[in-house]
C-alpha cells in the first residue's frame, strides 16, 4: 500500500495525506481522496471523482468521472453470498453519480454476468445497499435505507421510496415508482407505482411522467394499457389483443406490453 507521496497523474495536492491508496490503483487527474479513506488493488477512479473521507472501495472497481462518494461508503467489496468462492467479479459505475454516506455496493459473482454495475448520474441517498450482480441504469433515485438484494434490474429513472426492499432477481422498470417501505417480491413494469407490504399496483406514475415531460397523449395511452394488463380481472391473452393498436401507435406501450410479456417474477397488480 502506499499514501499520496508516491502517487502519479492525480492532483495531490487534494488527496489527503492520511489516505492509503494501493500501488495497483488508478487515480484520474482532479480526484480529491479524503482523510483516512483505503483505495484497494485494482481500482480505477475517473478524472474529478471526490471520495469523502473514511470510505473503502476494493477492487477490482472502476469509477468513473464527477462522482461524488461520501463518507464511511463501503464500494466493491465482495458479495454477500456463501457461494462466492473468490472468483475474479467486479463493480463497475458509471458518471456523475452522487453516492451518499454509508452506502454499500458489492462487486459481482460468477453466478450471473460477473458484475454489478451502476449507469450515470443517479442519486444513491444515505445507508443504501445493492447487492452482487445488481444492474442499475441512469438518472434512477434510491431513497435512505432502500435496499437490493442480488441479480436484481433497474431501468433508467427509477424512483425508490426509503426503506423500499426488493427481493433477488426482480426487475423494476423505467420511470416507475415504488413507495417507502414498500416489500417488492415481483417485476414492476415501467410507468407504474406499487407501494406496501408486499408491493401491490396503485396506478400509473403520471405526476413522475408529466415532470419528466411526457405528453398527455402518451400518458393516457399508458394508462389504457396500465388498466388493460395490471388492473383487469381478465386473461391477459384478451387484453393483449384488445391494447395491440394502441402499442402499435405509442411505443411507451410497446415497452410497456413487452415488460409484461417478458416478466420471469410475474408483475405486481
Amino acid at each position: 500500500m502506499r499514501n499520496t507521496d508516491t502517487l502519479h497523474h492525480a492532483n495531490e495536492a487534494a488527496i489527503h495525506p492520511t489516505a492509503v491508496i494501493d500501488s495497483s490503483a488508478s487515480i484520474g487527474e482532479g480526484v480529491s481522496v479524503g482523510p483516512y479513506s483505503v483505495i484497494g488493488a485494482q481500482v480505477e477512479i475517473g478524472e474529478n471523482t471526490t471520495i469523502g473521507p473514511h470510505v473503502v472501495i476494493q477492487g477490482p472497481t472502476k469509477i468513473g468521472a464527477g462522482n461524488h462518494i461520501f463518507q464511511f461508503s463501503s464500494l466493491g467489496e465482495i458479495p454477500q453470498d456463501k457461494k462466492f468462492a473468490g472468483e475474479d467479479s467486479q463493480l463497475v459505475i458509471g458518471n456523475n453519480n452522487t453516492i451518499r454516506e454509508f452506502c454499500t455496493i458489492n462487486r459481482g459473482t460468477n453466478v450471473d454476468q460477473g458484475s454489478t454495475i451502476i449507469g450515470n448520474d443517479n442519486w444513491v441517498m444515505a445507508y443504501v445497499h445493492i447487492a452482487h450482480d445488481c444492474v442499475i441504469g441512469d438518472g434512477t433515485i434510491f431513497s435512505n435505507g432502500a435496499s437490493l438484494a442480488g441479480h436484481v434490474k433497474v431501468d433508467d429513472f427509477a424512483v425508490l421510496g426509503g426503506f423500499t426492499l426488493v427481493h433477488q432477481f426482480c426487475h423494476i422498470g423505467a420511470h416507475s415508482f415504488c413507495g417507502m417501505g414498500s416489500a417488492l417480491n415481483k417485476d414492476l413494469p415501467p410507468y407504474m407505482m406499487a407501494s406496501g407490504n408486499l408491493a401491490k399496483a396503485f396506478g400509473l406514475n403520471k405526476e413522475g411522467l408529466r415532470r419528466r415531460e411526457f405528453s398527455e397523449d402518451v400518458i393516457q395511452a399508458l394508462h389504457q394499457a396500465y388498466k388493460a394488463l395490471i388492473v383487469s380481472k381478465n386473461s391477459r391473452a384478451e387484453q393483449f389483443e384488445k391494447i395491440q393498436a394502441i402499442a402499435e401507435q405509442y411505443s411507451e406501450v410497446r415497452e410497456f406490453v413487452r415488460f409484461v410479456e417478458n416478466s420471469q417474477r410475474g408483475t405486481v397488480r
